[in-house]
């Protein structure tokens, strides 16, 4: 299994990119799976994804709809954008019947964080948390790899990461 990956995220534009940098690495059947508190930058994270797949349509929180199908405008996966903020279990998130779209999509699962988990036994769990200096905009974004999958994409992912916001391989900011 592969460490986490840890990083600082200054602004909700580097939110965006690092979704759209995600993009880059997922495939059709995988599984993201964001947690964090109003207002942490999943849906910018989720935002990202879908413009980095070329998915069509805005990508906007699906917290009424629960969940939205983007589909490819260039022949790729599929977007399946759920929030789940608002079910009460993993019972309604299976009501919703996302499985039978998940071979050709990405999913991406706002809130899923212990609804969602048997859905992939290979998937990204990804933490977003606000900095500890509330005049801040700055997000920590925890990446948890899980399942093989992951053990060396991560890697991959975090360097294209550290490139796009300026940084060097130990994530501090050059320039």
């Amino acid at each position: 299994m592969a460490a986490p990956v840890r990083l600082s995220v200054p602004t909700a534009a580097d939110m965006h990119a690092l979704g759209h940098d995600l993009a880059r690495l997922v495939r059709a059947g995988d599984l993201v799976i964001l947690d964090g508190e109003l207002g942490a930058g999943k849906t910018q994270l989720a935002q990202g994804i879908g413009q980095g797949l070329g998915v069509r349509g805005p990508v906007i929180s699906p917290t009424f709809v629960l969940s939205r199908v983007h589909p490819s405008l260039n022949a790729g996966p599929t977007l399946i954008h759920v929030d789940a903020y608002r079910l009460s279990g993993a019972a309604e998130l299976d009501d919703l019947d996302i499985e039978a779209d998940m071979p050709d999509g990405v999913t991406v699962i706002e809130w899923g964080r212990g609804l969602a988990e048997s859905l992939n036994a290979d998937r990204l769990d990804i933490t977003i948390e606000r900095g500890p200096d509330p005049d801040d905009d700055t997000r920590l974004v925890t990446v948890h790899p899980v399942g093989r999958r992951w053990d060396d994409l991560l890697a991959d992912w975090e360097a294209i990461v550290n490139q796009d916001m300026g940084r060097d391989a130990e994530g501090d900011r050059h320039g």
